[in-house]
């Protein structure tokens, strides 16, 4: 089946305040978000009418720009309106919709600090990230060739473009080789996470996830946190080796696209999707459902 090119496709944006129809909300290709990435977004997930957890997002939002030194012109109520409605102009209930905020092309230098910032809100239908029968029988990762940078040397607390830089190379190098996603280390050579979803690892009933000191702290992640502690699982955050994953037995990936997926294969390391992986999962989907 071919692909629909997403500049090509029916529909309305909310760009800048106001809604364009799809195919005419373009920016220049002298940018500064383009050749400096000075761009921030969210990714989000609309199950039967609701935004889950919108608000927080929003708030990430708006606390990646502060990070990369830009102030989105608009205020948080009148993006999660806009998000909705947004929705609401395509005819939408269940779908993904993705915020960005950039900063355009008055300047063309590595200092732009009179660039106008550049908002806008798209909504399209986005079915699993990953194929049903895969996350039944759980996923095939490798590992990433590039690590998550010490946040000393990016601003890894923000969900910031560049950032997901190497996660495309990961990616396309994993899918390469038959595999579904990549493992990703840190600088320090501790497991972190998947190229776009954290990670839970599972030994004799507890999970253990790693602490996000250098990569989001997802909101799916800290939903699936409180979902475990409410069935009364112990969840441990700590630094993991990839060492240790021999220990473990079962293994998933978590976050807005990934939503709750077991994994089968992390590069030599096997897990078997079993109760707790497989219940979090459904109760995930229980839950966004019923918010």
């Amino acid at each position: 089946m071919a692909l629909i090119p997403y500049d090509d496709r029916d529909g309305w944006m909310w760009l800048d305040g106001e809604f364009t129809p799809w195919r005419e909300a373009k920016v220049h290709v002298l940018t500064h978000g383009l050749h400096y990435a000075s761009a921030v977004f969210e990714g989000e997930r609309m199950y039967g009418g609701e935004i889950f957890k919108l608000a927080e997002h929003t708030e990430r939002l708006f606390r990646s720009a502060e990070i990369l030194d830009f102030e989105i012109p608009f205020t948080q109520d009148e993006i999660n309106t806009a998000s909705i409605e947004t929705c609401a102009r395509n005819g939408l209930s269940d779908c993904y919709i993705r915020p960005i905020a950039w900063r355009g092309s008055e300047t063309i230098g590595v200092s732009a600090q009179d660039s106008k910032i550049h908002v806008a809100i798209a909504a399209w239908d986005w079915p699993s990230y990953f194929k049903p029968e895969e996350k039944a029988r759980g996923i095939a990762l490798t590992w990433a060739r590039y690590k998550r940078p010490s946040p000393e040397t990016a601003p890894t607390a923000s969900k910031a473009a560049g950032l997901y830089m190497i996660c495309t190379v990961s990616k396309h190098a994993a899918e390469r080789e038959g595999f579904a996603d990549a493992m990703m280390l840190d600088w320090r050579g501790y497991v972190a996470e998947a190229t776009g979803a954290n990670v839970f690892f599972i030994r004799d009933g507890v999970l253990h996830t790693p602490i996000p000191d250098c990569f989001l702290d997802g909101i799916t992640r800290r939903s699936v946190i409180a979902l475990a502690k409410d069935k009364g699982f112990e969840v441990v955050q700590r630094y993991i080796t990839p060492e240790e994953l021999s220990d473990f037995s079962e293994c998933f990936i978590v976050g807005t696209a990934a939503e709750v997926t077991p994994v089968s294969r992390i590069a030599d390391y096997t897990f078997t999707p079993g109760n707790i992986s497989l219940a979090l999962m459904d109760d995930f989907a229980r839950m966004v459902r019923r918010q």
